[in-house]
């Protein structure tokens, strides 16, 4: 790979995907703390119409899939927090509704070609330009500044919001600016990997890393170094084999899971046997810092 790094196509594709392999995890954590696993999903349904209607007017898709994406995430946070029966039904009609959308809104475009809905579905990081990296780049900082140094209260309203509320949290705005901020992880991963895998990228490094490690700063730690790998790695491969880099990032992220599943019941018996006799193991997702 050291020669295709020669190449300034390669090279930003190649930070584009390590951009979203270390962002996507640190947003990731917290939803799948809160067993939400696949709003990312969802919310790169919604994105799909901002594309489209970008597409369609001639302005940059990425910004206006960032515009809708944050109305669409308010929307969903919004739907969640009142926990009514009919939430799925609402959620799921938002959901497709973005998906019908953005193709809609593609179809109507004037220069509408497959191709094109094709790169922001699945991703085509060789199509990356530098002022798109300086968009990711700041984007994928907020993001970071926001998980990382707003941890101990995004993990209380993941935990237990009625415990957050009764500490003194703001819990309404903490809620609506995760969901911002998924929204934002969505729009920075659509070049990367695609709006209909990002996702992915939010859940397997976490769940390879929840094999791994007992406290959430450490396993928040070792999933953005997971999704760093499955970065490396994906893009490695899909340069070689001449494949899509999304998938194939994808599926090395699934790949390190698997590998890491099998290899750590192994880890914890031999720090079974080299424990103290009869002790008790740290509970898993405490905050250790």
């Amino acid at each position: 790979m050291i020669d295709v790094l020669d190449s300034p196509i390669v090279q930003r594709a190649l930070i584009g995907v390590l951009i979203t392999g270390l962002i996507a995890p640190s947003l990731g954590i917290y939803l799948v703390q809160r067993r939400m696993s696949l709003i990312g999903d969802g919310i790169g349904h919604i994105a799909l119409t901002g594309v489209g209607l970008g597409l369609l007017t001639g302005n940059q898709p990425v910004f206006t899939a960032v515009i809708v994406a944050i109305i669409g995430s308010i929307a969903v946070e919004l739907v969640r927090s009142r926990g009514r029966t009919s939430g799925d039904q609402a959620l799921a009609i938002l959901f497709y509704g973005g998906i019908s959308g953005g193709v809609f809104l593609v179809g109507l475009a004037p220069n509408k070609t497959n191709a094109s809905l094709m790169t922001y579905l699945f991703g085509s990081p060789l199509t990356t330009t530098w002022d798109d990296l300086v968009v990711m780049a700041v984007l994928g900082a907020v993001v970071l500044a926001v998980t990382l140094g707003l941890r101990p209260w995004l993990f209380a309203i993941c935990q237990d919001e009625e415990y957050a509320k009764v500490a003194g949290l703001p819990v309404r705005f903490l809620n609506l600016l995760l969901a911002v901020m998924a929204a934002v992880t969505v729009t920075v991963a659509m070049r990367a990997v695609g709006l209909l895998l990002v996702s992915a990228l939010m859940v397997v490094p976490v769940a390879m890393a929840q094999q791994l490690a007992r406290g959430f700063s450490s396993t928040m730690a070792i999933s953005m170094l997971g999704g760093l790998i499955a970065g490396l790695i994906g893009s490695d491969m899909s340069i070689r084999l001449d494949t899509g880099t999304g998938a194939t990032v994808v599926l090395s992220a699934i790949a390190l899971f698997v590998v890491v599943a099998l290899v750590s019941p192994l880890l914890r018996r031999g720090r079974q046997r080299g424990g103290p006799a009869g002790g008790d193991s740290a509970p898993e997702w405490v905050v250790d810092q």
